[in-house]
This record gives structure tokens, sequence and C-alpha cells, in this order.
């Protein structure tokens, strides 16, 4: 297919180019960007409606697109107590109708809870979509209904998993492919995958060794993935997969890695009933969200 663009796209993909590279973080970068390849439409767009539910958070735009990403509760340990709890989340039931970018910018200016985090994330997969729509990308690809992780990886190859994304691990193990996983909580782990668990004050120690490094996207919630891309070898393959990662690629790809596994998201109201009811990947995956794979196009 072929695209033709309009003065003003390519104006906004100039000024993109132009932006300074500063001691911003992914998701800053990520929501400076949106801003100008969307520009003014931007700030008109509001939330339309927000489910936060067990496995995963997923908002409605006013535009009608949908953005998602894992619900942290495993970092929440007072969950259990409302009057703790309030700060979580303290617009509850005043969200509808407000700007998405307000929203978004607050949570990321502020970080002071992960649950904020993550709803700013699955806004910022909503916006990243628009502008896919609006603006196709022209220096990275996006293939649809394709996962980075039905790759097939070589015995000769050192894998570091970064959280425990069960199937890949036994994958893995089936391969009989050399691998570690680093995550905060030994207990997500089966009994024969313990052996190969390292913590995370071990990553500066884990990441050098390996050749092929996979990370959730929620190392995104919890900010510790620019961390870790830095403890990686300059050769090694990174990919970040999963719904948290779910947002323009610029800023990953800059800092090192090699693509991306999300989520694009087709029916937001049906995802949202979904996330409500307690589902998961399972149960979403082919109804209203496809998985999409995002790298750079080798010809730039």
């Amino acid at each position: 297919m072929f695209m033709f663009f309009n003065d003003a796209v390519l104006e906004r993909r100039k000024e993109m180019n132009m932006i300074v590279k500063r001691q911003e973080s992914i998701l800053e970068e990520v929501l400076n960007q949106l801003k100008v390849l969307l520009g003014e439409s931007v700030y008109e767009l509001t939330i339309e409606r927000v489910v936060i539910g067990v496995f995963f958070t997923g908002v409605k735009l006013s535009n009608g697109q949908g953005g998602i990403c894992a619900t942290p509760i495993k970092v929440m340990p007072d969950a259990v107590c409302c009057s703790s709890s309030t700060g979580r989340m303290p617009r509850a039931g005043m969200l509808k109708g407000r700007r998405a970018l307000e929203i978004a910018e607050e949570a990321i200016r502020e970080g002071d809870t992960a649950l904020k985090k993550a709803l700013s994330i699955a806004i910022l997969s909503a916006l990243s979509a628009t502008s896919w729509v609006n603006d196709p990308p022209q220096d990275y690809v996006i293939k649809r209904n394709t996962d980075p992780l039905d790759m097939v990886f070589s015995r000769d190859k050192n894998v570091a998993v970064v959280g425990a994304l069960g199937p890949l691990l036994k994958k893995l193990k089936t391969g009989e492919v050399s691998y570690r996983v680093l995550e905060m909580d030994i207990s997500t782990l089966k009994p024969e995958e313990i052996p190969y668990f390292c913590p995370p004050e071990k990553a500066a120690e884990t990441l050098p060794w390996a050749d092929i490094i996979i990370s959730t996207g929620t190392t995104l919630i919890n900010d510790s993935l620019e961390e870790l891309l830095k403890a990686a070898r300059p050769d090694a393959e990174f990919i970040v997969v999963g719904p948290s990662a779910s947002i323009l690629p610029g800023p990953l790809f800059d800092r090192g890695v090699s693509s991306v596994g999300g989520v694009l998201v087709t029916d937001a109201d049906q995802l949202l009933d979904i996330l409500g009811e307690a589902g998961a990947g399972y149960h979403f995956y082919g109804r209203c969200a496809d998985k999409i794979t995002l790298y750079p196009r080798k010809d730039n």
C-alpha cells in the first residue's frame, strides 16, 4: 500500500526527529512523541471507560480506541485494606470524561503508585494505536497476529528471562536451552524452575551472560527496564513482550531493544467487558485484541 502524507504530517515527523534526547524516561519520551504525532487532537481525546481487572487494566478513549496494560497487583501489599488502598486510585469514579493526556502526564510525572502508572501505560497504548491509524510508521514494522516468542531458540545461545513467563520457560526447558530467570517473587516459579532463579539484585551479573534477553513489559511499570537494558551486552538480542509493551517503540529501540511483542485492541468495549470479568489473554486474543510484533525496518 502506498501512503501519501500532507505537509502537516511531514512537519510533525520532522519535529519528532528534532526532540532533544534529554534524561527522560521511556514513558516520558513516548508521551512527547505522541504529542507531536497526534498534534492538537491529542488534547481533545477523553476517557470513555476504564476497567482495572484482576490481570489487566484497560481503557477506551472517546475516539473508540482501546489500550491495555498489566494490573500490578503484586506490588500492592496493602490492597486487602480499603482505607489504605484509597490512595492507589484517588479519582476512582471520576475518570470518565477527563482528558486522557492529562491523566497519563500526571501519573508519569508523579509516579507515586504502580496502579496509576499502569493506567497511564494503558492510555499510552490507546494513543499509540491512534497514531498508527492516523499516521502509519515508516521507520518500524508492525506485524499482526505474530509473537516474537514463537522464534526457535538455539541450544548454543544463553537466554535470560525477566519475569516468570511460564510458557516460555517450558519451551526453553523442553528445547534444552540454557536459561536463567530474573524474578522478584520466587513463589511464581515451578519447583523445576527454581534452580535457574536469579533475584533482581543479580541482574548485573546475569544479563551479561545472556545472548538473548526476554523481558516482560511490566518492567515499564516498576521502572526497571532502563537499568536492565544498561546491564545487557551491546550485542545481545533484547526483546520486550506483553500487553504492557503496546506503546510507540521508538524509545525502546533507541535504548537497544531489538523487537517488541505487544497487543493491538480491535474491540475496546468487548475487551473491557472481558477484563472486568477477570479475563486474561486466553479470553481476548483473537476476539477483541491481536498480538503484534514491532521491529525496526532493516533499510533504515
